[in-house]
């Protein structure tokens, strides 16, 4: 810095300089790494206090709304519902799916949900009265039905008999409009868990049902969160609870889980979107957002993410045995056996726009129309057909229906981003399955010398088209 100085005076023979102080720069700053440093500093104990005071924990990430940031309810501390995450590799704080401005999502579904043309034709369901909720058709009658041109057409879609809930939950159920979030626990499999994320009229115009059994009520009771003196319409959270009567269903508790899964179009007849969650599984976005995003703007029938590891049914199949998902594998044997002969194929790049051949059936979103409808239907007869392994009729019914259903199979890495995924209760009481029907396990044999030869001819595709 410069200096301004004059010579005034000599004295005892040394000159003495007088005039205006001199300004010299601060010893802080002299040292650029020193200043470099503070500055890293200041700016490292911002950003831990924005983290700290951030409710995504997450640096500068944008949201698209203002959430509720009140807890939805109060468990028990001994209900454990966030024990046992399951961890993943991506990042919590970056998002492989966009969303829209909430408020205009809200008017738009609000909107679009009045216009009843946007949801037409309506299908026809057969009527009866059988032995199985399902009638239990043989596979040339259920085949019937795939080719659909016909809307005058009654097709089969379950509810051939009862299915057994109060009144009250019915009619809670029919005046749903609008979106309708689901999810079923039965035999205690599950916890209860609260969405996050929701904005702030989301509950006002989101339906969100939780269909349980006699043995997941006990559970609940058991840990105090629910009390069965109180009322018999429960509530958890946002959750209303429906209690199935299940001894009227099916003895396997994952097929009477089916029911909701992919019946929800029948079973809330006046709601024109819907969402399907495995109770596994926790909703971090809210539901009005995903909506919007992976079915509204892609415009698709439904939406559903791909598996993360598999693409080819076959491939599925031979893990269900090997990773014992069903424990009868014969069974497994005759159902790939008849799509194979049917004409079941590996995905190849033939099936675009569908770029999978197995889902990750957990989280599934429909725009309730024929498209969506139909292919409910169809894969819920399978279902009862073979097993509730719902990933293995999944192409097959997917891809030989007609109409074709529009679909959206969406990334693991949006799968991740939009839900936080739990493992199934370590200790519950449920149905145990029968000695015999333990014994059946194995490993799936799909070789020519095998009982399925039948699929020859696809694992040959199969294997060809991994080595290329």
């Amino acid at each position: 810095m410069k200096r301004n100085k004059w010579k005034i005076e000599k004295v005892n023979g040394r000159s003495q300089y007088m005039g205006k102080a001199s300004l010299t720069t601060p010893l802080l700053f002299q040292s650029k790494r020193l200043c470099f440093s503070l500055l890293y500093l200041l700016t490292t104990l911002f950003l831990v206090f924005y983290v700290s005071l951030s409710p995504t924990k997450c640096i500068f990430r944008s949201s698209p709304f203002d959430p509720i940031q009140s807890p939805l309810f109060s468990y028990p501390s001994n209900y454990g519902e966030h024990k046992y995450a399951i961890s993943t590799a991506r990042s919590s704080c970056t998002s492989s799916v966009r969303f829209s401005d909430y408020w205009m999502v809200l008017k738009k579904i609000q909107d679009s949900s009045r216009n009843s043309s946007m949801f037409m034709p309506v299908l026809r369901y057969m009527q009866g009265n059988a032995h199985s909720f399902g009638g239990n058709f043989g596979t040339q009658k259920r085949i019937s039905y795939f080719n659909h041109l016909d809307n005058g057409k009654e097709i089969p879609c379950g509810f051939m008999k009862e299915f057994p809930i109060s009144k009250s939950d019915r009619a809670a159920m029919e005046k749903c409009g609008g979106v309708v979030v689901v999810s079923a626990i039965f035999s205690d499999h599950d916890k209860i868990r609260q969405p996050k994320g929701l904005g702030l009229k989301s509950p006002e115009n989101v339906c969100f049902f939780m269909f349980v059994d006699y043995t997941t009520l006990k559970g609940l009771d058991y840990h105090k969160v629910i009390s069965p003196e109180s009322s018999s319409d429960y509530k958890i959270g946002v959750w209303r609870l429906v209690r199935v009567s299940s001894q009227h269903l099916y003895k396997n508790p994952a097929m009477n889980g089916v029911i909701p899964k992919y019946l929800v179009h029948r079973l809330f007849p006046n709601s024109k979107y819907s969402i399907w969650v495995d109770a596994k599984l926790q909703l971090v976005v809210d539901p009005l957002l995903l909506i919007h995003s992976l079915v509204i703007s892609e415009d698709v029938d439904m939406a559903i993410s791909k598996h993360p590891f598999f693409v080819h049914t076959l491939e599925e199949a031979m893990a269900t045995a090997r990773w014992k998902k069903w424990w009868d594998i014969e069974s497994l044997k005759l159902q790939m056996g008849t799509y194979c002969a049917l004409g079941l194929k590996p995905w190849t790049k033939e099936k675009l726009p569908y770029t999978s051949d197995v889902p990750d059936s957990a989280l599934i979103l429909r725009k309730h129309g024929k498209g969506s409808n139909l292919f409910s239907c169809l894969l819920f007869n399978e279902l009862e057909a073979f097993n509730p392994r719902d990933q293995l009729a999944f192409a097959f019914v997917r891809d030989r229906m007609k109409p074709k259903v529009k679909m959206n199979m969406f990334d693991v890495e949006v799968f991740e981003n939009i839900v936080v995924e739990y493992r199934h209760n370590l200790k519950h009481s449920g149905t145990k399955l029968p000695e015999s029907s333990k014994n059946k396990r194995g490993s799936l044999d799909f070789s020519v010398n095998g009982t399925c030869s039948l699929c020859e001819s696809y694992l040959v595709e199969m294997w060809g088209e991994h080595r290329n």
